[in-house]
């Protein structure tokens, strides 16, 4: 998307992950990073800011839960998504040896998504708010007995050394964000929409439900749930699905929900993802 030097939000320090996808979304945007997911919703829902890129799910760790929770509390929408190749590397300063490391700090994704390694590796980890901070922390601090999680381009940026590379688990490593946004984003025939639904905490809920979906054939991208923090075993459940809202058999399906007592809030239609997954 291309927009002129507007201000989009994104959670970490300059050179994360989150800051890439920016760059990657949007053409001649201007970053501004934010200590956490709260604050940046804050600003995007006060109008600061005219765009975020969130992060939602990643394909070792799976979904990034502060961000489904936000999305449930806020009145923002979710206007695109973009998939990141995430490549972990270790990263220390110049001069240092993997031997001379006793602490590798990064955010808990990050560590999550490079347990094996970690594992085999045997250092104390610890968890911090992001990947590129890490790296800016110990480079501030001069830790010499210390390593961060980040991106190589990230160890470029403040000039640190890689003492090991691709150390994620699995090679195949994506990361999904979401554009948000305060606009609704108009049809484009290659669409998905998302929303949060609860069915009831009653027999065949959830089959009815999805059943809503199943019998119109639309194609259901994921569904997950999530604990309602209202009553105890009750979940609302995170579905995308491909289509718009405004396309009548997506409208149908969802007030078929409506009709057998579901609640229903609508995240947002937007544009499937362009990139390809390799």
């Amino acid at each position: 998307m291309d927009i002129n030097n507007e201000k989009v939000g994104f959670q970490g320090e300059i050179g994360s992950y989150s800051e890439e996808a920016v760059h990657k979304f949007f053409v001649n945007a201007v970053s501004k990073p934010y200590r956490n997911l709260s604050g940046l919703f804050l600003s995007l829902e006060n109008g600061e800011i005219e765009y975020a890129i969130v992060p939602v799910e990643n394909s070792i760790q799976g979904s990034i839960t502060e961000t489904y929770d936000l999305l449930l509390r806020s009145s923002v929408r979710v206007s695109g998504e973009i998939n990141v190749k995430i490549n972990h590397c270790l990263i220390a300063h110049s001069g240092v040896i993997k031997n001379d490391i006793n602490l590798v700090y990064s955010h808990p994704q990050a560590l999550g998504q490079c347990r094996d390694y970690l594992r085999g590796y045997g250092r104390e980890t610890i968890a911090t708010y992001d990947t590129a901070g890490s790296v800016k922390m110990i480079k501030e601090k001069k830790l010499k007995n210390a390593a961060a999680i980040a991106s190589r381009e990230t160890a470029k940026l403040y000039d640190m050394t890689i003492i090991d590379e691709q150390i994620q688990d699995n090679e195949d490593n994506f990361t999904r964000f979401f554009c948000l946004s305060n606009k609704k984003t108009e049809s484009t025939g290659n669409d998905k929409t998302s929303i949060i639904f609860s069915s009831g905490h009653v027999s065949g809920a959830l089959y009815k439900a999805l059943r809503e979906f199943a019998e119109r054939e639309i194609n259901l991208c994921k569904i997950e749930s999530r604990p309602t923090r209202k009553k105890a075993w009750e979940y609302n459940f995170y579905l995308d699905f491909e289509g718009h809202i405004d396309d009548e058999i997506c409208n149908i399906a969802i007030e078929g929900l409506k009709n057998i007592g579901s609640t229903v809030k609508i995240l947002g239609s937007y544009p499937k993802a362009k990139d390809k997954l390799e």
